[in-house]
């Protein structure tokens, strides 16, 4: 396996450049550029130095012998000055020395997790952590990253081995006296770690955090929603004019408010319309919408919008428009009135939602394994045949160790992997 190499510091120029190398010529490197190695895990100053003597920059190394480091291989790392020359004369170095080569992206994480430095729930967990731009994001990511959830996974991996070894013990024996089906405790054990599966399903996923809570603006043409969503942004984001139908496809936008992450989508007004295809395709697209949101601020007729949508009356600063019997709440984007009340209302709403500060949120696959262990563990209570019940155990300990990565495909990995930067 080639050594590795990248840049693994923040876009030059800056202040300190950081240059990872991992693999079996590591050492190989350091000798080269810096003339010997320092003492492990020091960092020491050295003047660095091409294959001609060049000087190349005056920097800080630190050498990191395998295999108890963040790849498991051989690792040093170059601490330069931050300028673009100065990295690209360096790398320029590494690469010509036999068997380096530069990195792909995540592939310092990949050989982590290819040589036991971490599983996959935690990589998983890092990979949300890179990509993190709240607080709620981040404290989740660092939860899953932090190892939390691969222990929680090791311990219903352990308890299913000891309910198999059961069952094993019972088809030993099954002509001896010894053990007579399968023992009392059995029955019960295995319907509690279905409880404590069912109770992770009910948890608030990840997708909330990712792609934040999903917040869509319903109502007919004209009714204020493009005004709104601006106001909510603090951006004129969405075409704002008197005619009717100016929205004419969804228009979406990210943001945290409170530190929490939202999308909050525009739709085109939902009215019946004649031959206008294009319009027509922008309604079908706002239908399907709102269908798929978190939340729908309905600003149309009362009690036409969608179930659980909150009531918006908006523009109370014009008297010509029909007042709501019981909305949500009542305002104005001129004046600002009803504003803060609305936003103080979406974020609360919202962190109900959401996984609590620091709380493990499951991505989709992980979800999935969870249900199909649980589902195995269920299935069990209709049979007494022990030969099924071992097979179902089979089952559920298959999805748990394709949880934390025990067996994993080359493509899923190809996908986790391939969202991280280059030098992580």
């Amino acid at each position: 396996m080639p050594t590795i190499y990248a840049l693994s510091s923040g876009r030059p120029p800056a202040g300190i450049a950081v240059i990872r190398v991992s693999g079996a010529s590591a050492r190989a490197v350091i000798e080269t550029l810096a003339g010997s190695l320092p003492d492990p895990r020091k960092a020491s100053l050295r003047t660095l130095r091409d294959e001609e003597g060049e000087v190349l920059d005056h920097a800080v190394v630190l050498w990191f012998p395998g295999p108890n480091t963040a790849t498991g291989e051989d690792l040093a790392e170059f601490h330069l000055h931050g300028g673009r020359a100065v990295i690209a004369s360096v790398e320029a170095a590494i690469s010509a020395i036999p068997d380096c080569t530069p990195a792909a992206p995540g592939e310092f994480t990949r050989r982590a997790f290819a040589n036991g430095r971490m599983d996959l729930a935690e990589a998983e967990g890092l990979g949300d952590l890179l990509l993190a731009e709240t607080e709620l994001q981040r404290r989740s990511a660092m939860a899953m990253a932090g190892g939390a959830f691969s222990a929680q996974v090791e311990d219903w991996r352990d308890n299913v081995l000891r309910l198999s070894a059961m069952v094993e013990a019972s088809l030993d024996f099954s002509d001896e006296d010894d053990v007579s089906g399968l023992p009392d405790p059995f029955t019960g054990a295995v319907a509690d770690l279905g409880d404590d599966l069912d109770d992770w399903l009910l948890r608030p996923k990840a997708t909330a955090l990712r792609e934040g809570f999903r917040v869509v603006l319903a109502g007919p043409p004209n009714a204020g929603k493009s005004t709104l969503f601006n106001a909510i942004l603090d951006d004129e984001a969405a075409i704002v004019a008197p005619t009717a139908g100016t929205t004419r496809d969804v228009l979406e936008r990210s943001v945290a408010l409170g530190g929490v992450p939202f999308t909050f989508v525009d739709t085109a007004g939902l009215r019946d319309i004649g031959d206008d295809a294009i319009e027509q395709v922008g309604i079908e697209r706002a239908r399907a919408q709102t269908q798929g949101a978190d939340l729908v601020l309905w600003l149309g007729a009362e009690g036409e919008g969608p179930a659980g949508a909150w009531e918006i009356e908006a523009k109370i600063d014009q008297s010509e428009q029909p007042m709501k019997k019981a909305p949500f709440v009542r305002l104005s984007v001129k004046s600002g009135q009803g504003m803060d009340d609305l936003r103080t209302s979406l974020i609360a709403h919202a962190r109900a939602a959401m996984p609590a500060p620091g709380a493990i949120a499951l991505n989709d696959r992980q979800h999935a394994l969870i249900a199909e262990g649980r589902d195995a563990l269920r299935e069990i209570a209709h049979t007494d045949d022990p030969l099924l019940i071992g097979e179902q155990l089979r089952i559920a300990r298959l999805a748990f160790d394709r949880l934390i990565g025990r067996t994993s495909t080359e493509d899923m990995l190809d996908t986790l992997f391939g969202r991280f930067c280059i030098g992580k």
